[in-house]
């Protein structure tokens, strides 16, 4: 009891200051374990802004995770630490957000498959990086650990001499996965400089190999973000195929089963003489560079059509070594992570996914959609089958534009996780939105100019169907078909414009006044 001037006051026990804090450090993470066995166990205990891997030398994962509140995570903490996961003791603590920054200028946002790679052990020179803007997106290779020591040299001498020689800045990590085959090398240039390192790695092993006379085939071995493998490979394998032909080359790439929690990453293997292989690096790369520059456009562009949307903190995109943030900049420490729209009106859109993927969708008893729904703040409900062997359904989503941005995502990432789509192509579905019937002229336009130039900005296929006629509500449909970035920036230029069609409607209204005043 504590009184003050002869008065009993009450005292509120509380977490000290420098611990009322967001952010939690989870440890010992089994490292094969699937993003979606450590998502379920998250968002039991509230909203997950962001969840980051830190690169450590442990055998198992690591994870900084960020929620909407202290209680959240003070919450988090008393469930999670001491949790068995898989024969795995958790250990959770929490972590002052300048200790966050401090701890691994390296980590990267969550993907959907998993962490990015762990820490690395450099061994190039700190000041080897080209005088050229490097490319963003990193080579990464995969080489047999016997000739790691040939790759470096006598106390370095080797790559410090094709650092040098390539303007590059290359680490190889050969104390990661102790007893390995296999070790990765990262290579950080321009496209130039990072093709020509290659090269010479290239040389080298094959070099070794003949002075210790091993004998099997040195194929040159990529490691990819599984967001990019779909596009390279193209449709029907059609951009894989030509490649293989202009370069005269075998290539093959690792089943989607091998990716995990610690390993996002597909293995792409390439065989042929050192010319042939360097020649297919390079169109490997260029087609996986296109496809990461057109996501961080695609990324720039929904944070300019959803202003102070944080994109990173949703698990959408690929935790790939440096993945930049929206151009739009992070929002400030005042604004919060996900936008509040002062007039945000509910929107409903059709999403139609494989019949199949209805069962992964909703999960076992339906926890996995409860959790989408409590995840991106949105209503989600599965309508039933229109006739027996249809083979989509519907799935309807009801919330605010950044719950439906949340939802969406995770649903196309879900379908492609569980390989309801080829692995050779992109998750593209089908959106529905309602519109009313007098807007539906503003969104064709003149002549179809509006439709085109939508068309064009987003890469979606949008359609408005000839002769609907409008239900009870008045309103008809328009289509949108695509993949993530295009079905969503479409939705949202289509938004625009019904917003725009009913302020307009509104001004017309307080321009003609009531009817009784028009009559005095």
């Amino acid at each position: 009891k504590i009184e003050l001037h002869g008065k009993p006051i009450e005292v509120e026990h509380s977490v000290p200051k420098r611990q009322r804090i967001r952010k939690l450090q989870i440890r010992n993470i089994p490292p094969h374990l699937q993003w979606e066995v450590l998502d379920s166990l998250l968002v039991q205990y509230g909203v997950v802004e962001s969840c980051e891997q830190v690169n450590t030398d442990s055998e198992t994962a690591v994870v900084n995770v960020t929620y909407s509140s202290k209680d959240q995570a003070r919450q988090a903490l008393d469930k999670l630490n001491g949790f068995q996961l898989e024969n795995f003791t958790l250990k959770v603590a929490y972590i002052p957000d300048e200790m966050a920054a401090q701890q691994n200028p390296l980590q990267q946002p969550r993907g959907r498959r998993g962490l990015g790679q762990r820490g690395s052990s450099r061994q190039g020179s700190p000041g080897s990086v080209s005088k050229q803007k490097p490319c963003d997106l990193p080579l990464r290779l995969l080489v047999p650990t016997q000739f790691v020591g040939a790759i470096i040299g006598k106390e370095g001498a080797t790559i410090r001499n094709i650092t040098k020689q390539t303007q590059s800045k290359i680490d190889v990590h050969r104390k990661e996965n102790a007893g390995a085959a296999e070790k990765s090398i990262t290579i950080l240039s321009t496209p130039e400089g990072t093709s020509a390192a290659c090269k010479s790695i290239l040389e080298i092993m094959h070099k070794e190999a003949q002075d210790i006379k091993f004998t099997e085939e040195i194929p040159l071995k990529i490691l990819a973000h599984n967001n990019f493998v779909g596009r390279l490979i193209g449709k029907e394998g059609r951009n894989l195929k030509k490649i293989e032909q202009d370069t005269d080359t075998k290539i093959t790439i690792s089943p989607l089963q091998e990716l995990t929690l610690y390993n996002p990453e597909r293995t792409i293997t390439v065989k042929g003489n050192v010319e042939t292989c360097a020649k297919a690096e390079e169109e490997i790369m260029k087609k996986i560079r296109e496809s990461y520059e057109n996501d961080i456009a695609s990324m720039n562009l929904q944070a300019h059509l959803i202003p102070g949307l944080n994109l990173n903190a949703l698990g959408l995109f690929p935790p790939t070594s440096g993945m930049p943030p929206p151009t739009s900049g992070p929002p400030s420490a005042m604004t919060p992570p996900y936008p509040q729209f002062e007039q945000s009106e509910t929107e409903t859109v059709h999403l139609f996914i494989p019949a199949l993927s209805v069962g992964a969708i909703i999960g076992k008893q339906g926890q996995h959609i409860k959790q989408l729904s409590r995840f991106a703040g949105a209503s989600i409900k599965i309508a039933p089958a229109e006739a027996p062997d249809a083979k989509v359904r519907m799935v309807i989503i009801t919330g605010p534009p950044e719950a439906q941005f949340k939802a969406q995502g995770r649903i196309y990432g879900k379908i492609k996780e569980e390989n309801f789509v080829s692995p050779k192509e992109e998750v593209k579905l089908e959106a529905h939105i309602r519109v009313p019937s007098f807007a539906a002229g503003r969104v064709i336009g003149k002549g179809g100019k509006t439709v085109n130039e939508l068309q064009n900005l987003s890469s979606a296929e949008v359609v408005v169907p000839r002769d609907q006629t409008p239900d009870e509500n008045d309103q008809v449909v328009v289509k949108i078909t695509g993949h993530f970035y295009a079905c969503q920036v479409a939705q949202r230029k289509i938004q625009e414009i019904l917003t725009q069609v009913k302020q307009h409607q509104q001004q017309k209204a307080l321009q003609s006044g009531p009817p009784q005043s028009r009559r005095k």
